[in-house]
């Protein structure tokens, strides 16, 4: 019986792998022949059924673009974002999209250790650092038996020594997986959908309004409660306002 479930699960799994394809074959001819509207449905379709891709994500604000509509260019070149943190591509199309927002936030400036932190923990993704943690301790594990069956004390010692070293590196990968796992969950971004919503000074319609955001602007969602969001934006603003009034990214 299992191996029948097995069967029926693979076959379900390629059949849909091959019309994810398919579409996607589909979005990129529409793309390339100007029809975005067209490739924006395909590349939606790919995500209904529950494939979510970089690739996917990029291309979709890329359709985006093309029609003008920012918000959700934005929105999906950030989740594209979210996935490949290090893919240059998809930033220099984030920016072109920034660009034509029109809110203007500033970013507060980093501290030297904050600095020194998002250079080097943030270069990598979470899973990523823990893929170089597995790795690593692979390596410590070949290393620590090649040390005990190598003859020659120079071999032995080499073995020995770069073991260990290999042990840190693992360490030291999954202490910053940990870290960016940390700041992952606890970060909860958004992009205004609506051309222009009020952020007020409480979680009510009576409360009186602190400024304005327009669409595309980023923001961090700090609270909840009921229809509203308390955000917070990179110049350390903060307020509420309606939760209909933006998209969370990590809606994966």
């Amino acid at each position: 019986m299992k191996k029948l479930f097995t069967i029926i699960f693979l076959i379900f799994s390629l059949s849909s792998w091959a019309q994810n394809t398919a579409l996607f074959n589909k979005a990129t001819e529409a793309y390339n022949a100007g029809d975005f509207n067209k490739a924006v449905e395909h590349y939606l379709a790919i995500l209904s059924s529950g494939e979510h891709s970089s690739s996917v994500y990029y291309n979709l604000g890329n359709a985006y673009y093309k029609l003008n509509k920012i918000a959700p260019s934005i929105y999906y070149y950030e989740k594209a974002l979210l996935l490949n943190p290090t893919d240059q591509d998809i930033k220099t199309n984030l920016g072109y999209a920034q660009n034509m927002t029109l809110d203007a936030i500033d970013t507060m400036p980093q501290t030297g250790f904050a600095k020194i932190y998002n250079d080097i923990v943030g270069k990598l993704h979470f899973d990523q650092w823990a893929y170089i943690a597995v790795a690593c301790v692979v390596l410590f594990v070949l290393l620590y038996l090649a040390f005990y069956f190598l003859r020659f004390a120079t071999q032995k010692r080499i073995a020995f020594i770069s073991s260990f070293a290999a042990l840190f590196i693992a360490i030291v990968a999954i202490v910053f997986a940990s870290l960016q796992y940390s700041n992952y969950q606890s970060d909860q971004p958004a992009i205004v959908f609506d051309s222009e919503v009020p952020v007020n000074s409480e979680p009510n319609l009576r409360s009186q309004q602190v400024f304005q955001l327009h669409e595309g602007t980023k923001l961090q969602v700090i609270e909840e409660l009921n229809d509203w969001y308390k955000i917070e934006l990179s110049d350390g603003q903060t307020g509420w306002l309606n939760s209909e009034s933006v998209k969370l990214l990590k809606d994966f």
